[in-house]
């Protein structure tokens, strides 16, 4: 029988996929479209970049369901779609990891609306949202939830109590936070520390608190974080730093840290407490590569 996502983690690291995002793009997809649809209309090129990073180690997959909830696939005119969209996502995560034991973590983004009293969305409504999404995710047999990208407690902790009732065998909580001016130290754009998330999300119920994105996070700076989070909580800690700091060119921002760079800083995460290791924007099957003879290495030396 298969061991669930909190049990291996009681016995080793593991490694998780980079971004999905820029690898869609360069297999075709085009600005602003939505790439979730893609799980219906191109399985195949969802399903060849998931098993580009089970080839590079990853022992995790986040489905291609980022922008998966009503709210958001409703811009695009897929909301019909959202249960095929996010089963789909799940069914070839699933897949890529080709009869292999791994682990498929259900991907639940912002909601891209700000709740009451600060905006427009009833909490309810968003609790709805997430609910809807994370079920579709569930029943097709995702072994996780994960929150991500999220900027303000309010929203995080609607997000753990939809995929709670929803089922979820393990809920992820994970932040983006931004770098300080003066780099010294980090806070989500609603001015959530990592020491009140991961205290909010250990009281919420969550099971894994992660950082993911945020303006300067990189490596280094997730290994910042872990620690805040190991100090401040009784979690498991994911991260999931960008390639690096972007650069602007062409009015884009363009990630450049090579996987060597990023591996350099992997065991200081690992130090840090870090449980599972990622990546996210700017990150390729081969940051991913780079990251897994890190954790390989701590794992064969426990």
């Amino acid at each position: 029988m298969k061991k669930s996502l909190l049990e291996t983690l009681r016995e080793k690291r593991l490694v998780c996929d980079g971004a999905m995002g820029t690898q869609l793009m360069l297999a075709g997809l085009a600005n602003g479209d939505c790439g979730e649809a893609w799980n219906l209309t191109h399985p195949e090129r969802v399903l060849k970049i998931q098993r580009n990073y089970v080839a590079a180690g990853a022992d995790c997959l986040i489905t291609n369901t980022f922008g998966g909830s009503r709210l958001m696939l409703k811009r695009h005119g897929h909301v019909d779609d959202l249960p095929a969209i996010n089963q789909a996502g799940a069914r070839i995560a699933r897949e890529a990891f080709d009869g292999r034991e791994g682990f498929v973590l259900g991907d639940l983004g912002p909601l891209g609306a700000i709740l009451e009293p600060y905006g427009d969305l009833p909490a309810a409504a968003a609790q709805a949202a997430y609910e809807e999404q994370a079920r579709a995710l569930v029943e097709a047999g995702a072994d996780a939830i994960i929150i991500e990208t999220q900027t303000s407690l309010e929203e995080l902790g609607v997000a753990i109590d939809a995929a709670k009732a929803a089922g979820a065998p393990c809920v992820i909580a994970s932040l983006a936070y931004d770098l300080s001016q003066d780099k010294s130290f980090y806070v989500t754009m609603m001015g959530v520390t990592p020491e009140r998330a991961a205290e909010f999300a250990e009281e919420r119920g969550a099971n894994i608190i992660a950082l993911n994105c945020g303006t300067g996070m990189d490596m280094n700076g997730a290994a910042m974080v872990a620690k805040q989070y190991r100090a401040s909580c009784n979690l498991p800690v994911m991260v999931q730093p960008n390639a690096g700091l972007p650069v602007l060119e062409n009015m884009k921002a363009v990630y450049k840290q090579l996987p060597s760079e990023m591996e350099a800083a992997v065991p200081a995460a690992i130090a840090a407490g870090a449980n599972i290791i990622g990546s996210c924007c700017g990150s390729t099957p081969e940051h991913t590569r780079a990251i897994r003879k890190v954790v390989e290495e701590f794992n064969r030396g426990r």
